[in-house]
């Protein structure tokens, strides 16, 4: 399933980073310094298992 979430925040991050683990997400954010960090795989928020899953997802 193909699923779009509006906003990187604590609550769309986490819900994408759900999501994705069985969907295709696409994530949009109107902060370009929040979408940069996550296409470098670095989480925006400080939450230990969303930035484990950036740093291991291939």
């Amino acid at each position: 399933m193909n699923i779009a979430i509006a906003g990187t925040g604590y609550v769309g991050l986490s819900l994408a980073v759900l999501l994705a683990q069985h969907n295709s997400v696409t994530a949009v954010d109107i902060l370009p310094e929040r979408v940069e960090k996550i296409n470098r795989r670095i989480s925006p928020i400080q939450d230990v298992e969303l930035e484990e899953y950036l740093a291991h997802k291939e």
